[in-house]
């Protein structure tokens, strides 16, 4: 019987060493390593360029952002080139890739936080050695723990959180969508006012030559003495600035080129290979309604996502609520540990074990409380954003309408008046031909014609601009509501 009881004992014995080595073996690959090693100096260097790994093995469709900008609505100026530039930043702008890549980062934040609500295994093995005091053989031990842990989510905790984050990812393509529609303004202001420049400076060059010739009429009658130096220094001054503005008008232009040059992804050096049609060309006649329902504010991805995030907040209040509940946790061991890897997984060599528990913080230092008061007070202002993005949106449509209507009406008193200058300037080249009046006389009539019509010019391209605002403050659809 005695016999019986030391084999009895030494097996348990021989157990606990294999139990005890698994865990030591267990504690030694948790640990980490760090040597401390000296290093010299370095200077920092400009980082390594890396592929993007961003959706490397996956071609997703382009389609969505040509519906963000609405095309459709581009067609109506009957430029192509203005097309084209368009789709270039559609496919080549830097922010509008960021833009989409911050979705990207969004979506893989609600993965993030989805998984905890799943869920959580673990493993690990290991080998072992161990000798214990006052013996003289070794043993060994291979060990195979496996761990299961998960938060029972019986108040949804875990899952509004989940749903918090999925707002953010949400409002974060909202924020997509209004990057393009900036991004397509942004090319279709520029673009229009290149053109305009074009056309300004092309008049500009002739009131220069004008300006010039006049200065020369002057200069000789002068000195044949029908001139008084006076008059003579007022037409050099005349000139002077007119060769000034010129030179600006082509700084502006310049700038202009560079700027859409990296709005559609392009170096600026490439400024002199940017195409563009004649302003005269450009179709500027689009519908402007004469009131837009103030619904149409609730397609503006400003004012939608403003809503989400109040939304957001609201769960927010909800989750800090919820801290002030018991955690329910559940967790399991697996334990296989034997001599030799062929008895590993035996029921002589197993342990299992299955807990679980509610955890009930007592006293936090007032954490809880300053979280919920904190969460409220973030939904309060985040609501009152949302008011008035709400009139934001309302003014900015209000403002588009006004400017459409007031400057189109400046356009047609001032095509008028270029109508009537004409006439009155080929009334006075009759007169000149009949030698009634003087060259000099002529020239400046003409210098007064080429000033109405560099206003026509830049009128309507204040009209174009007045169009592509009405077009933003509605979120790219400026007659939803009327077709």
């Amino acid at each position: 019987m005695i016999i019986k009881i030391a084999s009895s004992l030494k097996k348990e014995i021989n157990k606990v060493k294999k139990i005890v080595s698994i865990a030591l073996l267990m504690s030694i690959l948790s640990m980490n390593f760090i040597p401390a090693l000296a290093e010299e100096h370095k200077t920092v260097t400009t980082p390594k360029q890396f592929k993007s790994m961003v959706k490397k093995n996956k071609k997703v469709s382009d389609d969505y952002k040509f519906a963000y900008v609405n095309m459709d609505w581009w067609n109506n100026f009957g430029d192509s080139t203005l097309n084209d530039y368009i789709n270039k930043a559609i496919l080549h702008n830097y922010d509008l890739k960021m833009a989409t890549l911050a979705v990207d980062e969004y979506y893989q934040q609600v993965k993030l936080q989805f998984g905890n609500e799943l869920p959580q295994l673990t493993a690990a093995g290991g080998y072992g050695l161990t000798k214990m005091p006052g013996s003289t053989s070794t043993s060994q031990a291979l060990g195979l723990p496996i761990l299961v842990s998960y938060e029972a989510d019986i108040f949804l905790k875990n899952h509004d959180k989940t749903k918090s984050v999925k707002k953010l990812y949400e409002g974060s393509k909202l924020d997509e969508r209004a990057a393009y529609i900036a991004v397509a303004s942004a090319v279709g202001t520029v673009y229009f006012n290149i053109i305009t420049l074009d056309k300004v400076i092309s008049l500009q060059e002739e009131i220069v030559n004008i300006r010039q010739e006049i200065y020369d009429l002057f200069l000789a009658r002068n000195k044949e003495g029908l001139t008084s130096t006076a008059d003579t220094i007022k037409a050099n001054k005349s000139l002077v600035v007119g060769q000034t503005n010129l030179s600006e008008l082509k700084k502006q232009r310049e700038k202009l080129l560079h700027q859409l040059c990296v709005l559609i992804g392009e170096s600026p050096e490439n400024s002199d290979s940017i195409k563009r049609a004649s302003i005269d060309d450009i179709n500027y006649e689009l519908e402007i309604p004469a009131e837009i329902p103030s619904e149409i504010i609730i397609q503006r991805p400003d004012y939608m996502k403003a809503e989400l995030m109040v939304e957001k907040s609201g769960i927010d209040v909800r989750v800090a609520k919820k801290e002030f509940l018991p955690t329910l946790s559940l967790g399991g061991l697996g334990l296989f540990n034997s001599a030799n890897i062929g008895s590993i997984f035996t029921t002589e060599n197993m342990l299992l074990g299955l807990g679980g528990g509610l955890i009930l913080p007592l006293f936090t230092g007032g954490k809880k409380i300053a979280n919920l008061r904190l969460k409220k007070a973030t939904y309060e202002k985040v609501l009152q954003n949302y008011y008035k993005t709400n009139l934001t949106a309302i003014q900015e449509v209000n403002d588009s309408l006004v400017a459409a209507k007031y400057d189109k009406e400046k356009m047609l008193q001032t095509m008028e008046q270029y109508k009537l200058e004409k006439n009155d300037y080929a009334y006075n080249e009759k007169k000149y031909n009949q030698g009634v009046i003087s060259k000099l006389d002529l020239i400046q009539f003409k210098e007064n014609l080429l000033s109405i019509e560099k206003l026509v010019a830049q009128q309507k391209v204040e009209c174009m601009a007045d169009s592509i605002g009405l077009y933003k403050a509605t979120g790219s659809k400026p007659y939803a509501y009327l077709k």
